[in-house]
């Protein structure tokens, strides 16, 4: 096996920045070492890297991604293959997407056909969630099956869209039960939709269809009231692990908190679009650009304070990761599908790519810790979704999903700049980062290497996951 000793950068974890030496025999991590003890001068490799005055942090954990995911009559324009590479461009060395079944379709069948989708043809290792859109008989029984015998042990349900993957309060309940009997935990897309398909249509009456209507229909109170009401069912069916995906909103943060607080099990997330963009700035941009930014739940408005809160939530473990929920679009005849009505605008923006660039700059900006920075990014998501200590940490015996990053560098996103994701535009045109991921090595491989893609398709490995290590 080939060995790597990465030598002189500064190894951050959910406790410190700790000057370490790190090892690499393989595809896994075999030893730190204190620089200059007597022990790491013993140490040789066959490739040594010098991090000298860089992190050295584990790979980025995203686990909330829709590569070709089928959606308003188009597909995700990202594949397994042209996804999982940006995703390596940016430092995040595991995904965990979404297998679908929408009503009438077969659990188990999809996640073969996501399978089907995905093997030989990642960069990265990856794992899957159950989007389960008809909860009955057959799917409960297949939750069971799929935690036992596949490896997957989440399961997404959406109170929003109905006729496509909306599920009443009465089913989700009954998988909710279902989880506290098998162990798994149960993803929820928390928007009223029911309500919000009233508010969409008649904005569409009344001649309202620019792509600014999409944000001011999926009101905020209605994912607090979503998330409140998430949160009831979940503890009536027995404190089950509930997660929030994509939460947006002061509103429902709110809720989540309180919840957190009184010891139950749930959990949230919260993306970088959240974090740093606007309905009046992105959203309500001239013409049809607004487009580009619709997204479910949607960009709020700057003259509240979702903003703060979120990274407040951030700081102080209220929210637990950071995801992107990459759902990329073209803007030509993708997005322009929604030309005149809103409520046909594909929903999604492209940012597997930006993450940890994106919250790295939180950083620097003093909204989080380098430590919370790791936390959020990479070892809570892996304890989060049964991934932990095989992936999110920089230890003996895990696997050598490495970044080093520069704190001296600096990343210029863009489309033709740091754009590699498979669209015709960067929702993040302009983003300025203070900071650089200069190599990646994903299970002891190096994938990214300076400004160079030197992975290939296929490396990547499907992950059976354990469940949750992080319950309350």
């Amino acid at each position: 096996m080939t060995t790597t000793l990465i030598t002189g950068g500064q190894v951050i974890s959910t406790t410190g920045v700790v000057p370490m030496d790190v090892l690499v025999d393989g595809e896994a991590i075999a030893a730190l070492y204190a620089p200059g003890s007597t022990v790491a001068a013993g140490v040789t490799a066959d490739r040594t890297i010098d991090a000298t005055g860089k992190y050295v942090v584990p790979g980025g954990i995203d686990v909330h991604t829709h590569m070709e995911l089928p959606f308003g009559g188009t597909f995700a324009s990202d594949t397994f293959e042209t996804g999982t590479r940006a995703a390596a461009w940016g430092g995040t060395t595991t995904i965990v997407d979404f297998a679908v079944q929408t009503y009438g379709g077969n659990v188990i069948e999809s996640l073969g056909a996501w399978h089907e989708k995905a093997d030989g043809n990642c960069a990265i290792d990856y794992g899957f969630h159950q989007i389960v859109g008809g909860v009955d008989e057959d799917a409960l029984k297949a939750m069971d099956y799929l935690v036992e015998h596949e490896g997957v042990t989440s399961f997404k349900l959406f109170m929003a869209y109905p006729g496509v993957f909306y599920s009443d309060d009465g089913q989700i309940l009954r998988a909710l039960q279902k989880a506290s009997e098998n162990g798994a935990v149960i993803m929820m897309h928390a928007e009223n939709g029911i309500a919000i398909d009233v508010l969409a249509a008649q904005a569409v009456s009344r001649g309202e269809t620019d792509p600014k209507y999409h944000g001011i229909v999926r009101r905020s109170e209605l994912e607090g009231e979503a998330t409140n009401r998430a949160i009831v069912l979940a503890n009536v069916a027995g404190n089950v692990p509930l997660y929030i995906v994509h939460m947006s909103a002061s509103e429902s943060l709110e809720a989540l908190a309180a919840a957190r607080h009184e010891g139950a099990n749930v959990f949230g997330e919260t993306c970088p679009q959240y974090l740093y963009m606007s309905l009046e700035d992105h959203l309500a941009a001239p013409g049809f650009e607004g487009a580009k930014y619709v997204c479910s739940p949607p960009l709020r408005t700057k003259h509240a304070h979702h903003h703060q809160d979120l990274w407040k939530g951030l700081r102080t473990n209220e929210l637990i990761c950071v995801s992107t929920d990459h759902c990329p679009f073209c803007f030509k005849e993708q997005k322009e599908l929604g030309l005149g009505d809103f409520t046909k605008i594909p929903n999604g923006i492209g940012g597997v790519e930006h993450r940890m660039d994106l919250i790295y700059q939180g950083v620097v900006n003093g909204e989080l810790s380098l430590t919370r920075w790791v936390e959020t990014c990479a070892t809570t998501p892996a304890r989060m979704f049964g991934l932990y200590p095989k992936k999110g940490v920089i230890a003996p015996g895990s696997d050598a999903d490495i970044v080093i990053y520069d704190p001296k560098g600096r990343t210029e996103i863009g489309y033709g700049k740091s754009h590699h994701m498979n669209m015709d535009h960067s929702a993040w045109e302009g983003t300025v980062i203070d900071g650089k991921v200069e190599t990646v090595l994903s299970r002891g491989t190096v994938v990214i290497e300076g400004d160079e893609y030197v992975g290939r398709k296929g490396h990547g490995q499907f992950l059976e996951r354990g469940l949750c290590q992080y319950l309350t």
